[in-house]
């Protein structure tokens, strides 16, 4: 039987909670004392919602003794990155600005559903501000430590999501993807992260940055993990406009066939160059273990990672434009530089960009005419040092802000969905991610690839030795 402990897998926490092995309130305690032992030197939290907690746990604890069904979650833990709206919290986005604003009085959509099924709710998470950010650093807030190694970084902008699960004081965590705010920390903290197709999941109660980017999804210790958060987080929401009417279609059902039958490749070209030797040896590992023998190229990637920069920066600007008139102050100096940039941008370069964006979305869908997955690197290097400024890559010195998310840029730019799967290399302390993408709405696939993987020894999460 598992003990309390918010360091085990959310599977195993909802199975042990089901059986009796332990209650919810006893799951809640234990994540209370691991967050107080060790979240002051991870800066992972920046709330706490302990009597929330509490609260639910008693609740769900009530409901297993009359023998109720508490749902597939019941017993988890997990929290939020704070740009997530949880009712009673202020929305802090990463930002002293949102520090003004009057508490949240309705939690995001994807809260609701975790909780429908028994998922407790632990605080939120640090990030960088206002989500443009790829190092896990906050200017105001301190930054979000990789728990593997606390002198180096745990990636953004969802970085305190990465450090919380990745150190085990939680089961599960929710970030951002707009340009691999995913992907990033869950490469660097060594966690399977989803980013799903644009549209798949509400975005409704969370604080955008890039409306025509922006996705929401899990990150956690395991791709079963991953597949039950994933499938419980589903369902069409009127409050969010830009979803998609889909109905639900659950991965955790095919998550164990395997990868019989699925025509693998992985991609060249682009994501072949531009980073270090052990980045493509980790590539070609992965690929020899899914029989990926062909190699495929999306063509003109380069310039969808330059339209994606651009469209970003535009976007952004927009949103932010009265906050940079009257607050300018109060943003760190690089996120403001970057958004004030973005405003001075000519609108016909958006209009070529944006025409881009629908040729680049049709090529590369053509290519899975002819595949089902393609695998790439999720970052240029493992997790650099906390206030590193720049990089070798490929022999060049590269500004590492900037350009931590060269690989998972050109996909976002089309809200393809993607799985990070977490790589180990022997003797190396800090892990490294491959990106599994697969054709819009087929979460499904690269869920089964990341969880052959681990049933293969290949992708694993291990909770960080703190």
């Amino acid at each position: 039987m598992s003990a309390a402990s918010p360091t085990i897998t959310a599977a195993e926490a909802a199975a042990g909670f089901k059986l009796g092995s332990f209650t919810a309130t006893q799951m809640v305690e234990a994540s209370l004392a691991r967050i107080a032992e060790h979240d002051p030197s991870l800066g992972a939290f920046t709330s706490v919602t302990a009597e929330r907690a509490r609260a639910q746990a008693a609740i769900l604890d009530a409901r297993r003794g009359r023998g109720e069904d508490c749902g597939s979650l019941a017993g988890v833990l997990f929290a939020v990155k704070n740009l997530y709206d949880v009712a009673g919290e202020i929305t802090l986005a990463g930002s002293i600005i949102n520090r003004d604003h009057p508490p949240a009085n309705k939690d995001a959509t994807l809260i609701a559903h975790l909780e429908a099924q028994g998922a407790i709710l632990m605080g939120a998470l640090n990030m960088g501000e206002y989500a443009y950010d790829f190092t896990g650093e906050n200017a105001h807030y301190g930054p979000s430590r990789n728990p593997h190694d606390p002198a180096h970084m745990s990636g953004g902008s969802s970085g305190g999501s990465g450090s919380a699960a990745a150190a085990g004081l939680v089961h599960l965590t929710l970030g951002s993807d707009t340009n691999g705010s995913i992907r990033v920390p869950s490469s660097f903290c060594g966690l399977f992260g989803l980013k799903p197709t644009y549209g798949r999941l509400s975005r409704a109660g969370g604080f955008p940055f890039v409306s025509s980017f922006d996705h929401l999804g899990p990150m956690c210790r395991s791709a079963l993990d991953l597949a039950l958060a994933y499938d419980a987080m589903q369902g069409e929401d009127p409050r969010d406009p830009m979803q998609a009417s889909r109905p639900v279609e659950l991965a955790t059902p095919s998550l164990g066939e395997g990868i019989k039958g699925l025509r693998i490749a992985r991609a060249g070209g682009y994501f072949a160059r531009g980073a270090g030797a052990e980045v493509f040896d980790t590539v070609d590992m992965v690929a020899h273990a899914l029989d990926a023998e062909r190699s495929v190229e999306l063509p003109e990637a380069h310039r969808a990672r330059a339209a994606a920069y651009l469209i970003t920066m535009v976007e952004g600007a927009s949103l932010h434009i009265n906050r940079l008139r009257t607050r300018p102050l109060d943003y760190d100096p690089d996120v403001r530089d970057r958004l004030i940039a973005g405003a001075m941008v000519p609108g016909a370069w958006v209009v070529q960009a944006q025409k881009f964006r629908r040729w680049f979305h049709d090529a590369v869908l053509k290519i899975f005419e002819e595949v089902d997955v393609i695998i790439a690197p999720a970052t240029p290097c493992r997790a650099p040092l906390i206030g590193q400024k720049n990089m070798l890559l490929d022999g060049v010195e590269t500004m590492i802000r900037p350009n931590l998310g060269v690989f998972t840029q050109p996909i976002s730019f089309i809200g393809l969905p993607v799985v990070c799967a977490p790589i180990w290399s022997d003797g190396q302390r800090l892990p490294m991610g491959v990106q599994i993408i697969t054709a819009p709405w087929r979460e499904d696939i690269a869920l089964r690839v990341a969880h052959d993987l681990a049933c293969k020894g290949i992708a694993y999460a291990p909770v960080a030795r703190l």
